[in-house]
Order: structure tokens, then sequence, then C-alpha cells
């Protein structure tokens, strides 16, 4: 008897004890299973701008810390019924109105951090160019910008290069301005670009050829991938030099020179709207390749140097500066004074002259070359103007002033130059990118781009030539359309971490940018704006009807936005896309997909 008890105690205890691992395996399955559909919807970068947002200066030791890889796309839930999605646009009920614009602006063409006439009436001095600088209206417009009258469809890529419709850039005061130069020309219905410019009237193919010439060592194309445009003009330099699979970042200010930089997105192009004023440009340190300047009207040796401080700060080591006007060539006391001056300064921050030559149509050219090391800094008998001291962590440089001093060269970094394009492409520095993290996003991007972007969401993209990523972490989606007959500006937001030196080492183009604010472009100039995890991670800092405002006026009439958000974001922001007489469909429970029409205030509307 007492053994039956005994056994039986026994049984009781093992089927207890199976009942106990039964019970904790359940609720580990469950807790994984609700772990894995919290982040089920989220991509590579955005789990990376899920953690809390480090401060501007944060170090870049944060991106070198191990990554989880991206979880695949998953597919959606359920289709929301009609009700319930007519019962959420219902709840959003905002009057969209036209901008009003200052005197002197053209509705059609309005930047509002560059058109705030108030603000700009108000500055105690334009010395400076700080007319020119941003200047945000306070709160952000939430308003419409219209069309040109008879607006198109652009030209599309690669004829928009030589010619766009004029209806579109309505400005003809620049090609009657510069009409002996080869800038731009009026022709019927079209405004054509025969790819001159002031220093290249013969053509600039010629002057292409012409520099590497004379600098055999700049290899377009491998060595030199990336160049800095100073005051480009239509940005004809960059447009020829894509055929040497270089890409260049042209800018000018918004000035006299009517539309230029407009007319440069218009061509398809890659342009951007700034200044060398009393702020730095938003371009990380050491970034650039090669930098141009072709009687760029800068002058360089004002307020000790501080322009060309500033192009020294974003110029690779071992980079090269062409500096293309008539100080190098003319002989007259004008030009021979601001030479000398060139001359001095120039020396004073340890470039070195690789060649002055002269073209056989008597235009002039000098190329200099920065340092490597920091020793020549340290040697110079005269200390004007002085080296920076060592900086911790990088600054973001957003609304920064200049610096009067050398930026001083990492030597704790080994100063190499990239690797030759296209194989640069995958290969980083792993000071700035441990190497599995940046396959482990190259595999994320490839995948996502080839098993859902070019299939599922609906994009004609043969129409799409000018892309904006508005969240562009490492790069990876523009990487991953390299292929494609497109270009894309890789924004990285200046509350999230600084990755716009990856980008650069990439061999890719972009800017730092706050969305709270509007972007330097003007209106209608993009066919693609895509991010992923934005609007969600900057609501609280953000009105989101301005972001989706200021979106509105940079995409293009029958263009695309693609948004990869969370649920609930994409509930919210859904209704508000829909109000602008978008076609906005969510995808896998993750994206919206959206298409502009032309609709604006008074409710005319074009089908697309």
């Amino acid at each position: 008897m007492a053994s039956l008890l005994t056994l039986l105690s026994e049984q009781r205890r093992s089927i207890i004890s199976i009942l106990s691992i039964f019970l904790l395996s359940s609720l580990l399955l469950f807790l994984l299973s609700s772990n894995f559909d919290r982040f089920s919807g989220s991509s590579f970068s955005s789990i990376i701008s899920s953690s809390p947002s480090p401060s501007i200066s944060a170090s870049r030791k944060q991106l070198n810390s191990s990554l989880p890889t991206p979880p695949p796309v998953q597919p959606t839930t359920g289709p929301v019924s009609e009700e319930e999605e007519r019962e959420e646009n219902d709840k959003f009920n905002f009057k969209w109105e036209l901008c009003t614009v200052g005197k002197g602006v053209q509705a059609a063409d309005y930047i509002p951090c560059l058109d705030n006439i108030k603000a700009i009436k108000a500055l105690q001095s334009r010395r400076h160019m700080e007319h020119r600088e941003r200047h945000c209206p306070s709160p952000p417009p939430r308003c419409l910008v219209p069309l040109p009258r008879g607006y198109m469809d652009p030209v599309p890529w690669p004829r928009s290069r030589d010619m766009i419709w004029y209806k579109n850039v309505p400005h003809s005061k620049l090609a009657e301005y510069k009409k002996d130069q080869n800038w731009v020309k009026v022709s019927g219905n079209f405004l054509v670009f025969p790819g001159g410019g002031t220093q290249f009237k013969q053509g600039v193919r010629k002057y292409i050829r012409f520099i590497e010439q004379i600098l055999p060592a700049v290899g377009w194309g491998r060595r030199t991938r990336v160049i800095l445009d100073v005051g480009c003009g239509v940005a004809s330099f960059g447009g020829y030099l894509l055929d040497q699979n270089v890409i260049t970042m042209s800018f000018a200010p918004k000035d006299e020179h009517e539309a230029q930089i407009q007319f440069a997105l218009e061509r398809g192009i890659p342009a951007f709207l700034s200044v060398i004023g009393t702020q730095k440009l938003p371009f990380p340190d050491n970034s650039f390749d090669m930098l141009h300047c072709a009687r760029c009207r800068v002058h360089w040796d004002a307020d000790g140097g501080a322009p060309l401080l500033e192009l020294n700060r974003v110029l690779r080591p071992g980079g090269f500066f062409v500096w293309s006007a008539t100080p190098v060539y003319r002989k007259n006391e004008k030009d021979q004074s601001v030479w000398r001056a060139m001359v001095t300064l120039t020396n004073s921050i340890c470039w070195k002259t690789v060649v002055k030559s002269t073209q056989s149509n008597g235009i002039g050219v000098v190329i200099y070359q920065k340092p490597v090391s920091n020793s020549c800094y340290f040697e110079r008998k005269a200390t004007d103007p002085p080296v920076c001291p060592k900086k911790g962590s990088p600054i973001i440089p957003w609304y920064s002033p200049l610096d009067s001093c050398i930026l001083q060269i990492n030597q704790k970094q080994p100063v190499e130059w990239p690797a030759s394009w296209p194989e640069r492409l995958e290969k980083v520095h792993s000071s700035l990118l441990p190497e599995e993290n940046l396959i482990t996003d190259r595999k994320h991007w490839k995948e996502l781009i080839s098993n859902m972007y070019m299939t599922d969401i609906g994009v004609n993209w043969s129409s799409v030539r000018n892309v904006m990523d508005l969240n562009a972490g490492f790069g990876g989606f523009a990487a991953a359309l390299i292929d494609m007959p497109l270009w894309v500006m890789n924004v990285v937001p200046v509350s999230g971490p600084d990755t716009l030196p990856i980008i650069y080492s990439r061999g890719l183009i972009g800017v730092y940018h706050d969305w709270c604010e509007s972007f330097n472009t003007y209106p209608r100039t993009y066919d693609l704006l895509h991010s992923s995890n934005l609007l969600g991670n900057i609501m609280t800092r953000c009105d989101v009807i301005e972001v989706i405002s200021e979106i509105d006026r940079i995409l293009r009439p029958g263009k695309w936005v693609v948004l990869q958000e969370s649920p609930d974001t994409l509930k919210k922001i859904k209704p508000i896309f829909l109000s602008l007489y978008y076609k906005a469909t969510i995808v896998k429970n993750q994206f919206l997909v959206g298409r502009k029409s032309f609709w604006r205030h008074d409710n005319t509307q074009k089908n697309i």
C-alpha cells in the first residue's frame, strides 16, 4: 500500500511538472509572437530611428553598435472596410487655401524659408548675403502653391537635359541676360540648353575634357565621383558630368539669376538652393572629392577667408578645387589684385597649386589640392588663419556660423581615398560603419526594392527622374536604385543619427535638414518622395499637416509619395492626403503610396 501511494505521489509530481513546462512554453511563445508583431512593419532604418534620438552633436559611435537584422515585410492583416475608411476620413476636416506670398514673390515659385519677405526686410545687414539665407516663417505655412498656367508633365530624361517646357518654368530673363554665353535660349514652347556657360561658351563637354587633359589624376567617375559646384548657373557642368559617372551637387542662391536652380531640377539634374553667406553649408566635413567654381561670384578672401575656409571644410583631404575665373587669366589691375589675394590665402591654408592653364579660347583654370595631413598647418611661419581646436563629437552644420579657422584633419583615422567607383558604393571605412551593418542594410533595401517597390506599389518608374529620400539612413534606398536612370537626394534629419558622412563616402549625395521647416527647393521639383519611419518620429516636434503641405509643395503633379510608417501613423496621414485629392493607398499595412493630382484649391482637377 505504501509503495502504491509513493507511486501515485510521483506520478502527480510528474504531471504537475509537465503542466508547468507547458504553461511556461505557451507564455514564452506568446511573448515572442507579440514582440515580432511589434516590429513586423519596420524597416532597417526604422529600427535605428525607433531608439531615442541622440543630440545633434552625438558621437558617431552610436552607429557602430551592433544592429538587429531587419524583419521581412509582413502581409497585411486584412483590408479596412470602406465604411471604416469613410469614418476616418470624415474626422479630418481642413480647408486648404492657396499660399499668400509677399510682394515680388511669384506664388507658383514660393519657397517659404527663402521668400519670407517680412523677415528679410527686418535684416540689419545684407553685406554677407544674409537675405539669401534661410528665414523660416513661424508657424510654417499650411497652404498650397498654385501651378503655373498651362503646366504639363515634364519632358522625360534624357531629353530634358537639353530642353524643358517653357510653361513649366515661365522665366525668360536669364535667356536674355546670358544670351551670348549659351546658358539657355527660348525656342517656341521650349527652353533649350545648348550646354554653354560663362566660362565654357564653346560647350561644357570641351571644358570637361580640358580639365581631364591638364589634370589626368582627376579620373572622372573613378577617383572623382562626388563634386560640389558652387554658383552653378543652370547646372550644365554637373549635367554633362553624369555621362562620366560623376554626380554633382550643384548649388546657387535664389537671386537675380532668375530660376537657375529651378531650370536645373526641371532638366533632371541634381541641384540645391544655398549660398555661402554667414552660415555653414548643410554638408558634412571632408565629403566632396572635388569643388568647382566657374565665375561663381564669391569673394574668397572676404572676412579673413571664411568662404574659402568653408570650402576647405567640406573638401576631402587630397581633393581638388577647380577655379575658373577672370583673375586666373586677365592681367588688369582689378583681376590681378584678386589673384594676389587668392595666392596668399591658398598658401596660408596649405593648398598646393597643381596646375594653372589656359584653354584655346583664352579662358584660364587653376587647380588646387588640399593636404592629407595637419603637418603643414603647424609648420607655417604665420598662423593666420589659425587652426581650429580639435572637435570632440562631430556637430551637424545646421544654422552654424562659418568658421574663421582651418579644420584639422582627423589623424586618428587613416586618410584613405575611397575605393574607385562603383566599388565604393559597397565599401565604407570601418570607422564610419561596421561592414556587417552595411551588408545588412544593403540586403534589406535590395530585397524591398526588387520584391515590392518595383512590383506592388503602382509607381511608373520609367517616368521617375528626381527622387528624394526624406530619411535616408545609410543611403541604402538610393544605392539599391543606382542602376536606374534616376538620382536621389538623400536627406538626413538633423534630429537623428548623423549618417550623411557614410552616404558621401559611398559616392552618393545628400543634405542635412529639419522637416519641421521647408526644404530649399522650388515647388514641383521631384518625381518621387520616399521615407521610412519619418513622420511618426517627428510628430512630437512638428505638425504633420505642415509637413505634408511641404511634401505637396515639392512633389510634381502626377507623381508619387511612398511613406513607410506604423499602422497608427498611416491611419492619421491618409485622410490628409485624400483631402489634397491624392490617390492614396495603404499597401501591406505598412506603406502609404500616394499619387498627386493636378487639383488645387479652386477644385480644378486634371485626371491622371
